[in-house]
């Protein structure tokens, strides 16, 4: 048995080539375009968080000059940090500092002794044992000047006593720890103390 379109009443032809029409854009669209679609919104998925990925780039591009100003301005602050409370221990230095104000000062310094570091957490006091010679006024020029270090230097345990023979410009000895301060690299964590 023989099947032909053409045998078909034109009515019957129609209702065949809208279903094959029919057929042929539901496999179009099964097969081919509900694919694309869906490959689509992948990429534009993909889109929408590069864009926002752009977006907060731009946002971190523009503050880059505020980071780098505020960076410049910390590593400032931080040179005049070290200034202060310097990361090394240097003796000579500070003999050489110590020995300029005490010239400036008119007094002498007969001894200048470093004692044992005592460690701390963030930092290690450095104490100096000096003797000096000279005036009372001349002490107060001299503690007045070591005041105005850059680098951090407390005065302790001072004791003053006069000489059998004043002369002139030597009335008295005065003994006193100078304590400097040094930044440690890495700070010692605290130890706890067993009771």
């Amino acid at each position: 048995m023989e099947i032909s379109l053409t045998k078909l009443p034109w009515h019957a032809q129609l209702g065949a080539f809208l279903a094959l029409g029919l057929v042929a854009c539901g496999a179009f669209y099964y097969y081919y375009e509900r694919p694309q679609r869906a490959a689509m919104v992948g990429r534009e998925s993909q889109l929408s968080a590069l864009r926002a990925d752009i977006d907060r780039g731009l946002v971190t591009s523009r503050k880059l000059t505020e980071f780098a100003g505020e960076v410049a301005s910390l590593e400032g602050r931080l040179a005049d940090l070290r200034a202060v409370l310097p990361e090394e221990k240097d003796a000579a230095d500070l003999l050489r500092r110590m020995q300029t104000v005490a010239t400036q000062s008119n007094l002498t310094i007969k001894s200048f002794k470093p004692a044992p570091v005592v460690t701390r957490e963030l930092h290690a006091e450095w104490p100096i044992n000096l003797e000096l010679d000279g005036t009372y006024h001349n002490l107060a020029l001299f503690f007045d000047r070591v005041g105005k270090f850059t680098r951090i230097v407390n005065i302790s345990g001072l004791t003053v006593r006069g000489v059998e023979k004043p002369g002139s410009g030597t009335t008295i000895t005065a003994g006193c720890v100078a304590t400097t301060f040094v930044l440690l690299d890495t700070p010692v964590p605290p130890t706890g103390t067993a009771g």
